[in-house]
């Protein structure tokens, strides 16, 4: 086998072919890396969502009646 890559037309398709597959090689890995980049930014924007449906409930917590008594004189103004 050694004998068949050190001489003949095997030789000369050997640059060829290392050089494609370092290319394919080359080519996956890109392709994985932008399937990461992806997930990555996904992720990024439903926890953006969530921070920002979070802040919205705590705000509204800020502005409950602290009582009873805060909560019947909010019903009978009508500003509830």
């Amino acid at each position: 086998m050694g004998w068949l890559l050190a001489h003949g037309p095997a030789r000369k398709a050997l640059g060829p072919i290392l050089t494609a597959a370092a290319i394919l090689l080359f080519v996956v890995n890109l392709r994985r890396a932008g399937e990461r980049v992806g997930r990555g930014a996904e992720r990024l924007d439903i926890k953006e969502r969530n921070n920002a449906i979070h802040r919205k409930m705590l705000e509204a917590a800020a502005r409950r009646p602290h009582d009873r008594n805060a909560l019947v004189e909010r019903l009978r103004s009508g500003r509830f």
